[in-house]
């Protein structure tokens, strides 16, 4: 089947914006916390197109993400750019939406929002097959919502950069093994129902 899912890249028409890395075919055999730094350098090059954020909120907000991962703590650049940017836990969510709807409407076409995801039973036959899948969705914390017999998967982020990153090696993954292009469909979360299927899925 083909897979609609693709990695997903910035416009590159101003000549301000920065060129955005690509996965490559190392990535798909290296660390998987390199997912989590190419998450943060697409994340951020389209917090930069849609202006989410001041260059020194972005800065900082980076380099704080890094430092999680560096200790190796999972940690969203979207979230982490909220917090910076001064936001009260109970206003978090709302702020959270608000960037994540600002980047997906830099990429085409944007993933679409679910409210019901967090009923969905984790996918755990799935992760136990795959569980390089299991490790960078982790990293990513991007859920596996299902998968019908690998010939169709789900993801779904609160970041829409991240379930297209993690929609991309699942393809790649499953098409390696069994040599076909399983449907991969990417949507988008609500902060509490990401937070509770990363807890759910990951341990966290």
């Amino acid at each position: 089947m083909a897979d609609e899912a693709s990695p997903f890249s910035a416009s590159q028409d101003g000549p301000s914006k920065p060129p955005v890395p690509q996965p490559d075919s190392q990535l798909h055999e290296g660390d998987p916390w390199d997912f989590a730094q190419l998450c943060i350098e697409q994340t951020a090059a389209a917090i930069q197109e849609c202006r989410g954020a001041t260059p020194t909120e972005l800065a900082s907000a980076m380099g704080m993400a890094r430092d999680l991962h560096n200790d190796n703590k999972p940690a969203d650049l979207i979230e982490v750019l909220a917090r910076v940017q001064g936001h009260e836990e109970e206003n978090i969510g709302r702020a959270l939406m608000d960037l994540a709807n600002k980047v997906a409407a830099t990429m085409s076409p944007a993933p679409p929002f679910i409210p019901f995801a967090s009923k969905l039973i984790a996918p755990s036959a799935f992760y136990e097959s795959f569980d390089r899948i299991h490790e960078i969705a982790r990293v990513l914390l991007s859920p596996v919502l299902f998968a019908e017999d690998t010939d169709a998967v789900g993801t779904a982020s609160m970041n829409p950069v991240a379930c297209r990153l993690l929609a991309d090696e699942i393809a790649s993954a499953v098409q390696k093994r069994f040599g076909i292009r399983p449907f991969v469909t990417v949507a988008r979360l609500d902060y509490e129902s990401w937070s509770f299927l990363t807890r759910k899925h990951f341990e966290l």
